[in-house]
């Protein structure tokens, strides 16, 4: 004899019902609005980034971005470098440092010197070492901007004295690994 199928249960399930939404506490409510405004502030990123991708732009070299004071008193001389050519521009980096740089003329009348002054007075009277040094600083600068006629034409091309403090001291690295 076949055995009957027990009957299925037709009458529809009795859900509770939901209990009135509570009231975010203000927690909860600033989580939510961070989480909603750091969602917008990443699609605002991707969108900006879509709509500037096509323009071109220049690297910037944060040595001409971040500046801090120079507190010339409190700022020691390096250590020297071995190397005579490689020693003359680091003394003359320190010399533009504390003494101050200037455009125009080897000294200025408060004291300051341009670069191939600094070099000059850092020399000694050595022209030699004074004059290996300036074409080394010359090689240095030709390496980063190009064809540029003279270390006195680049000095003077710049209205302040970070671009040429810079190159001073890259020549200074240059000639310590030339070994010169």
């Amino acid at each position: 004899m076949p055995q009957p199928h027990p009957a299925i249960d037709q009458t529809p399930p009795t859900t509770a019902e939901p209990a009135p939404p509570k009231a975010l506490s203000l927690e909860e409510r600033l989580t939510l609005v961070n989480t909603t405004m750091t969602v917008r502030l990443d699609e605002a990123a991707v969108a900006y980034e879509v709509n500037t991708a096509h323009i071109p732009a220049e690297p910037v070299d944060l040595a001409d971005v971040v500046t801090v004071p120079l507190t010339p008193t409190l700022q020691p001389p390096p250590e020297p470098y071995p190397t005579p050519v490689a020693a003359l521009l680091q003394r003359a980096h320190h010399r533009l440092l504390t003494g101050g740089w200037c455009s125009g003329a080897l000294v200025d009348e408060d004291g300051a010197r341009c670069v191939l002054g600094a070099i000059r007075i850092e020399a000694r009277g050595d022209s030699g070492l004074e004059a290996s040094a300036a074409s080394v600083l010359l090689d240095a600068i030709r390496r980063k901007f190009g064809d540029v006629d003279s270390v006195p034409s680049f000095n003077d091309a710049h209205g302040s004295g970070r671009v040429p403090l810079r190159m001073v001291d890259q020549a200074a690295r240059l000639a310590d690994a030339r070994g010169i």
